[in-house]
């Protein structure tokens, strides 16, 4: 059996680097794989998640492009060229069959390499507006994978398939019971607030000012995740407007949650921003998610995933700007008091969510050798 090397590249955000950690660990599960080295920025959170995987990581500088013409483009120029000939050597070092990308200002120089070297890359792109790498790159690529069926008709590749965002198989496994009882929970009502991986500032600061109405007066089981960058902002406005959280057993307030599919699959409500590989997992857990997508996102992606998700009954819809303390609290509680809604969108959720993007992305890779 010939033994494969796999590049993996993806990084910046969880919504790129999750996507691509799961399909690494599924390719590294695989008898005829020989070796796997992800590509990505030393000082983004890809180099942290993946120290503790049993593949190679290898560091390239990398930054979002400057949208307007200046000093800072011509920097950005100059990184991006350090960065092809960087992955370039890499390439002509570690021999890859093939290349994974999942779009991303962290996946171009490695792609861009790709294309140089005669080096076949499939990519995956996880919301419902591809992002300018993917749409720049497609028509160079033997494959593309999406996670929403629009995305088709965005990208010049006839070899593009919808498989929905790669995601861990404890999505699939871990049960509500099981999960419930890891954290210690009770069988009760339970919401998840987030804002992605970087946390949101505008959700953090709404739910500190009714997370004492949620958790007392609803008795919601309430888990919060902050964003490191946020912590002390959010534990310094509980101090003002509830100050026993500390000791309430409804609360687990965290800057960041390692085990986000437990945490979800241990949730009825979500409140989160509306990142695509947070959609995926709030669909694999069966929640009712309030949508509260980021308004500077690049390209509105997340107001088009949101949407997306509201056109199929399968969430529901907060614009940033209209985000307060009344109109957060009175949309939680449309759905605490109706638990027929409540169950019609958790429903539809769970109908959206595909099991088995991993599996279908490794098949495109292979067929790309």
């Amino acid at each position: 059996m010939s033994k494969k090397t796999y590049f993996i590249t993806g990084g910046g955000t969880g919504g790129h680097i999750y996507p691509a950690v799961a399909v690494a660990d599924g390719l590294l599960a695989q008898e005829d794989t020989e070796k796997i080295y992800y590509v990505g920025n030393p000082k983004n959170l890809e180099a942290s998640i993946v120290k503790g995987k049993n593949y190679k990581f290898l560091p390239v500088s990398s930054s979002g492009m400057p949208r307007k013409a200046s000093l800072k483009f011509i920097k950005w120029t100059y990184q991006m060229f350090i960065g092809w000939i960087k992955c370039c050597r890499y390439i002509q070092k570690y021999k890859p069959d093939v290349i994974f990308g999942t779009g991303g200002y962290v996946s171009a120089p490695v792609l861009f390499a790709a294309i140089t070297m005669k080096i076949p890359f499939v990519m995956h792109d996880c919301d419902a507006n591809p992002g300018l790498v993917t749409r720049k790159l497609a028509p160079f690529a033997k494959s593309i994978s999406v996670a929403f069926d629009v995305e088709k008709e965005k990208l010049n590749n006839d070899n593009c398939f919808v498989n929905g965002n790669p995601i861990r198989p404890q999505f699939r496994t871990l049960t509500k019971d099981r999960a419930r009882e890891v954290l210690g929970l009770k069988n009760k009502l339970t919401l998840c607030v987030m804002g992605g991986s970087q946390g949101a500032k505008k959700i953090n600061e709404t739910v500190a000012k009714i997370l004492k109405n949620l958790c007392q007066d609803w008795d919601l089981q309430v888990m919060f995740q902050t964003g490191k960058k946020n912590f002390q902002d959010v534990v310094n406005l509980l101090k003002i407007y509830y100050p026993e959280y500390e000791s309430d057993e409804n609360l687990i307030l965290k800057p960041y949650f390692d085990n986000m599919e437990t945490i979800l699959k241990a949730s009825d409500i979500a409140v989160s921003r509306a990142g695509s590989l947070s959609i995926s997992e709030l669909c694999a857990s069966g929640i009712a998610s309030i949508f509260i997508p980021y308004a500077y996102a690049a390209s509105d992606h997340q107001r088009k995933n949101a949407k997306y998700m509201v056109k199929n009954g399968a969430g529901l819809y907060l614009e940033d700007g209209d985000t307060n303390s009344d109109s957060l609290l009175k949309m939680i509680c449309t759905l605490i008091n109706n638990s027929d809604q409540l169950e019609e969108i958790q429903r539809c959720s769970l109908k959206m969510a595909k099991f088995d993007g991993v599996e279908k992305i490794i098949n495109q890779i292979k067929s790309a050798i």
